[in-house]
């Protein structure tokens, strides 16, 4: 059976970082039984290994999740996987809830998901199915909202769009259309960024921006 080590090195060498992993079985919501290993970008370092693809440079449309398509179908193959992804429905495979039964994401005081290491800017690029039961490491104990001072993402959004009562979806695109929306559309969300472990992920203002571009068009 494959090591977990070796799925995180391997993964790593394609600019990805494994954001979970968790076993099948009854309730688990998985198209089949075994190991379900979630990728996410790896940071530093994953934007610019993605704007040097063939992807990004060929100009057509959707380059970020044919990467995705790319990378993570030959990891599966290799591993003798599955590869699964967040984008190319209906239906969408429920990633949201894979991430939080991994244990190493959690529902925010805002809402959105966070991660352990990427905090609120966590996304997923795609995730691999295994066969086996892979022996997996300890997950933590809680969530780090739990002891972070002050909570301030649920103070972050100018707009009041985003906060402990939910997200107001129409009141952030009409934020957005406004000259003071323009920081959220070159950096990201501000929720996002308020948060402490976000802001020592690493993550490029231009990834989220080009992610912003997408949202709001």
């Amino acid at each position: 059976m494959i090591p977990f080590r070796q799925i995180e090195d391997d993964a790593a060498a394609q600019s990805l970082a494994v954001f979970g992993a968790f076993h099948g079985g009854p309730g688990a919501g998985l198209p089949g039984s075994g190991t379900l290993v979630l990728l996410g970008p790896r940071e530093p370092g994953f934007w610019p290994a993605v704007i040097a693809s063939p992807e990004w440079q060929d100009g057509a449309a959707d380059p970020l999740d044919r990467w995705s398509a790319r990378v993570i179908g030959t990891l599966a193959e290799g591993f003798g996987g599955r590869a699964l992804f967040p984008f190319g429905g209906p239906p969408y495979h429920p990633f949201y809830r894979w991430a939080v039964t991994s244990g190493r994401a959690w529902v925010s005081p805002v809402t959105l998901l966070v991660h352990e290491t990427a905090g609120l800017m966590v996304s997923y690029r795609g995730a691999i199915l295994l066969p086996g039961r892979l022996e997996l490491p300890p997950v933590p104990a809680r969530s780090p909202c739990a002891e972070c001072a002050g909570q301030p993402c649920l103070a972050a959004c100018p707009a009041g769009a985003l906060g402990a009562s939910g997200y107001d979806l129409p009141a952030c695109h009409g934020f957005l259309d406004t000259a003071a929306g323009s920081d959220c559309l070159s950096s990201g969300c501000r929720v996002r960024r308020a948060c402490p472990i976000s802001q020592g992920y690493g993550r490029l203002a231009a990834q989220s921006a080009y992610h912003m571009g997408l949202f709001h068009r």
